[in-house]
């Protein structure tokens, strides 16, 4: 009896200990896409997940239907039909962009994302492949025609975007005139717009995309005034896994192959009647 009461023991020792390794090792496997090259799981799912803001017009929104569209949503697709993968979009949180890339929940960030060298260091990125700016939008009546003209008037800036990064990093520019030299952060620029035009805030930091075509699809353009912000030219590129390198390079072959053969080109045409692409 005492001898089979010892095996008993033991055997469930080892199941414990076995069962150990396993959660153990299945941890360790489920955080190993952040690590690893992915792009032959990529190919075998012919599945790829894309994080947006759902609200940034004209790069990645949705339309009057319901429906995801945007520059930055046929550009992704275009570049994965080269490759037979289907891209699935899926809306985040904007100030979680980086951790959702990191936990895996997405595979790319990609809308309207700018390079910086701070995003550099925790995430990988491809080519650049649009220009774009910071501008200040305001009501005519505002009468804002400068940064210095926003002396003690409120600013809103979307939380965790370039405009808000570069106010920070250039206080000079604009961040020194606004009212507690402190601006109103927003989750989405749509909020940011809403008041502005509520009479809330006198003016919004925000993307000259946006801005542009935000404005040119609203039935009383005039009543804007857009203003150049003085803030450095920046570029958009997708953000990448840093352990990503095949998924990394592919992306910039893709691109770089639509801009030879004119994609790109009738790409900016149909959403902004311009040529804003990188050369």
């Amino acid at each position: 009896m005492a001898k089979r009461i010892i095996i008993s023991i033991v055997g469930f020792i080892i199941a414990i200990l076995w069962l150990f390794i396993i959660v153990g090792r299945g941890v360790t496997i489920g955080h190993d896409f952040n690590r690893a090259d992915n792009w032959r799981t990529y190919q075998q799912n012919k599945t790829i997940t894309v994080g947006l803001d759902d609200t940034f017009v004209p790069m990645g929104f949705r339309n009057k239907e319901g429906q995801i569209v945007g520059y930055d949503v046929d550009l992704a697709r275009e570049v994965f039909k080269q490759y037979g993968i289907k891209v699935k979009f899926q809306p985040i949180d904007w100030l979680m962009k980086e951790t959702e890339l990191r936990n895996g929940t997405i595979d790319l960030i990609w809308n309207g994302y700018s390079y910086t060298p701070e995003r550099a260091k925790v995430v990988g990125f491809s080519k650049p492949y649009f220009a774009n700016g910071q501008v200040l939008v305001s009501l005519r009546s505002n009468n804002i025609l400068k940064s210095a003209d926003m002396k003690g008037k409120v600013l809103g800036v979307q939380s965790s975007s370039t405009g808000a990064t570069d106010l920070d990093a250039n206080p000079k520019i604009l961040k020194q005139y606004i009212k507690n030299h402190q601006p109103i952060l927003y989750d989405t620029f749509m909020n940011s717009m809403n008041d502005l035009n509520a009479g809330r805030i006198q003016g919004v930091l925000i993307d000259r995309v946006y801005a542009d075509y935000y404005i040119s699809h609203l039935p009383n353009p005039s009543k804007y005034r857009i203003v150049e912000s003085g803030f450095p030219v920046d570029q958009f590129a997708v953000g990448i896994r840093k352990s990503d390198i095949t998924l990394q390079n592919k992306v910039n072959e893709a691109i770089t192959k639509m801009r030879v053969d004119g994609q790109l080109a009738k790409l900016n045409q149909k959403w902004f009647g311009d040529t804003n692409i990188k050369k």
